[in-house]
């Protein structure tokens, strides 16, 4: 199943697991995905903007007001246009502030005002994950209907294994491609 003129905004959060995010990208762009890419600042930390402007061919959005056009809308513009909204990595903290309604930077902005699938890719420390609060939040997303994939088992980069590990960019990509499968056998 081809992604072609298929719309995916790939939301990034700060989190080392960033670094698989241009092999995903490159796959759904060779599939013949538009890709667009909004990183919060803490993401840009770990992997520069301009690597992920390369590999999806779109300049990459961070700020609310960084874009030299009309900027009042914009979270709407971004929130309106992908076919399906991906966050990966997915950080507790962003999770935590998507679950309790925290519009503090674009990206938890435009994922309030979307009426789009959200398909978020957990990666954080085993600790984290296991956590109440952190399980009450992604619980609570799920309740509402994000979809998910992951986290997976294994080493961590703080040399700690456990469950925390953000699924590989192969199995996201071909959960992507299964979400749009079923999607065109319903029509």
């Amino acid at each position: 199943m081809s992604l072609k003129n298929i719309k995916i905004l790939v939301g990034m959060t700060g989190g080392i697991a960033c670094y698989k995010v241009p092999n995903l990208i490159r796959s759904l762009v060779g599939e013949g995905a538009e890709v667009q890419v909004v990183m919060t600042k803490s993401a840009t930390q770990f992997i520069t903007p301009l690597t992920m402007e390369t590999v999806s061919n779109k300049p990459v959005a961070i700020d609310m007001f960084d874009d030299p056009g009309p900027i009042s809308t914009r979270h709407i513009d971004f929130a309106e246009w992908p076919d399906l909204i991906l966050i990966a990595p997915a950080t507790a903290n962003f999770i935590g502030k998507v679950a309790s309604g925290v519009c503090d930077d674009l990206l938890t902005t435009i994922i309030c005002a979307t009426k789009r699938k959200v398909l978020l890719a957990p990666a954080m420390n085993p600790n984290m994950w296991s956590n109440p609060i952190t399980q009450r939040n992604f619980n609570t997303l799920t309740d509402l209907g994000y979809l998910s994939i992951g986290p997976t088992e294994g080493e961590m980069a703080c040399e700690s294994n456990g469950v925390g590990r953000m699924s590989e960019p192969d199995e996201i990509f071909n959960e992507i491609k299964k979400i749009f499968s079923s999607v065109k056998k319903k029509r």
